[in-house]
């Protein structure tokens, strides 16, 4: 593999959500319409709302989908069905702010070394975000960025994917992705011809050969030598 460019998800795999969309938003935002929430059932709830999403058939993006997954969490920690919608929606806001994002400690280090490489580097990113609003803000240093809402089609579909390598210039023969969801990172990139790299953090995937469990170990599962 001539490596020329890697790519990159962003949330659960650069960056995580910080307090400000912890489940104690949810429960604020529900105090605020007169309901108590149960933020133990977090957890919970997010998995089944996972569980049901149902992408669009064409893998359209589709801003309703995501806020169909924001109400299922509400209910599921116990909101009522009557309000759903509209805490979901001032739910959502949040969001859509960069600042309320945490990068993983791994994340620039990381970027800075497979720049060091020479490698050209892209994020592309299912979701309701601006990125380039994010990227300036957290100071990421990268060449191409491509999100689902601005693309119109979301992960695993292989347009997104090739929009990326078109900014860069790059075959995806010469690509990596690496992202925190076998199905849309690992498993679409790999379609492609890319070669795709999974990110398991939680330590849910031991079975996966390309795995990681924290992007430290990038620049060796890459094979590039070690920086000095």
């Amino acid at each position: 593999m001539n490596l020329r460019a890697v790519l990159f998800d962003v949330d659960f795999t650069l960056c995580r959500p910080g307090p400000e969309l912890s489940p104690g938003r949810y429960a604020r935002i529900a105090e605020r319409h007169g309901v108590s929430l149960d933020v133990s059932r977090y957890d919970e709830a997010r998995e089944a709302a996972v569980l049901n999403l149902k992408r669009h058939p064409e893998f359209l993006h589709d801003d309703a989908i995501w806020h169909r997954f924001t109400e299922e969490i509400f209910v599921g920690m116990g909101g009522p069905r009557a309000i759903a919608s509209d805490c979901a929606t001032e739910i959502e806001r949040g969001w859509e702010v960069s600042a309320n994002f945490e990068l993983y400690e791994d994340a620039l280090p990381v970027l800075d070394e497979l720049r060091a490489h020479g490698l050209k580097l892209g994020l592309v990113s299912n979701g309701i975000r601006d990125l380039t609003e994010f990227v300036a803000h957290h100071r990421l240093d990268v060449d191409a960025i491509v999100d689902s809402r601005t693309h119109g089609y979301v992960k695993p579909h292989p347009t997104i994917f090739q929009a990326a390598l078109d900014l860069l210039g790059v075959r995806a023969a010469d690509a990596a992705m690496v992202g925190d969801s076998l199905a849309e990172d690992v498993d679409g990139a790999r379609a492609l011809g890319m070669r795709g790299i999974l990110v398991d953090r939680e330590h849910r995937y031991p079975e996966v050969e390309e795995r990681l469990t924290e992007l430290y170990e990038l620049p060796a599962a890459l094979g590039l030598p070690r920086a000095r």
